[in-house]
């Protein structure tokens, strides 16, 4: 397919990899025009391509009807901005695709908007951090389930090898899909950085390394997350490097926020969230083992940038 991808930050720019090396052809805008040129450079040679547009207005024209644009900017002020954009070039019948990390209010609101217009919206939620280029992304979708089915050839490169994609409803409900999955986790993030400060501290000078490689091997915590634990550890076994400043991007609060509202207990993450903030002022809570491991792997997942010691 041909589409129009808007932010070429850590996840978009792989994202627009695995695209154009899956055969579609890419149309790219980015405020930084070196990124579009770099990445130009990389799909040589690959069964699709990158054209570089000069603007959001360039970008709309250069594709044929109807179009298909894709945003991938973080939640608030840039995502307002570029959506607002996008809205005054696109027509009936084309797609516009949020990716960020909205709250599902505001995409509610948006595809509200857009389907008053004609112009079909999905907000797609995406999961799997910088690895997902090559492992695959979990995809999240809400909003105009015509849309969700055209671009099904996009979802479906994106989610090889090992990920996936599904449609939650209309308006918010992908975002609201993946707000809650990254509640949870926090509160699975809190709990593996809690245990290793317990094996940290044990009386058996034990082998970090050798204890997330065992943990990763069928046992009920293996997974992700503890893969990267291993990474994590590999790099730095005692995390010596690191201050245990947590930063927190939204959707922990939020969730936490909507479980009240729905009185259902949210106990777990709203601990965890509590943490995090505690970090960022508390030496005690900052220095504690848990605090870097947690930090330690929001790098090694996210790409998030960690305070260094």
């Amino acid at each position: 397919m041909q589409l129009g991808f808007i932010g070429l930050g850590k996840m978009g720019s792989r994202m627009v990899i695995k695209l154009f090396e899956g055969g579609h052809e890419v149309v790219a805008w980015n405020r930084t025009k070196e990124k579009v040129i770099a990445l130009q450079e990389e799909s040589k040679g690959s069964s699709g391509k990158l054209v570089a547009a000069d603007s959001v207005e360039d970008l709309v024209k250069k594709l044929d009807k109807p179009r298909v644009v894709w945003s991938m900017l973080p939640a608030g002020d840039a995502t307002e901005y570029i959506l607002a954009e996008i809205s005054k070039f696109v027509d009936k019948d084309d797609i516009v695709i949020d990716g960020g990390n909205t709250r599902f209010p505001d995409t509610q609101k948006r595809y509200e908007e857009f389907e008053s217009k004609g112009v079909r919206f999905l907000g797609i939620g995406v999961s799997g951090g910088v690895i997902a280029e090559h492992e695959g992304y979990p995809l999240m979708a809400g909003g105009n389930s015509s849309a969700y089915v055209r671009i099904k050839p996009i979802l479906d490169t994106l989610a090889k090898l090992g990920g996936g994609h599904e449609y939650f409803g209309e308006g918010g409900a992908g975002h609201f899909v993946k707000m809650v999955h990254n509640g949870i986790e926090y509160g699975y993030m809190q709990s593996i950085g809690e245990g290793f400060g317990v094996l940290e501290k044990s009386p058996y000078n034990l082998d970090l390394v050798k204890v997330a490689k065992l943990y990763t091997r069928g046992t009920l915590v293996s997974g992700f997350m503890m893969e990267r634990v291993v990474e994590s550890l590999e790099k730095d076994p005692k995390l010596e490097s690191l201050d245990g400043v947590i930063d927190a991007s939204g959707e922990g609060e939020w969730t936490i926020s909507e479980g009240k509202k729905l009185n259902v207990p949210v106990n777990v993450i709203e601990e965890s969230f509590e943490f995090r903030k505690k970090s960022k002022t508390d030496k005690n809570v900052s220095s504690t083992f848990a605090a870097r491991l947690i930090a330690a792997l929001r790098q090694a997942f996210g790409g998030h940038e960690v305070k260094k010691r």
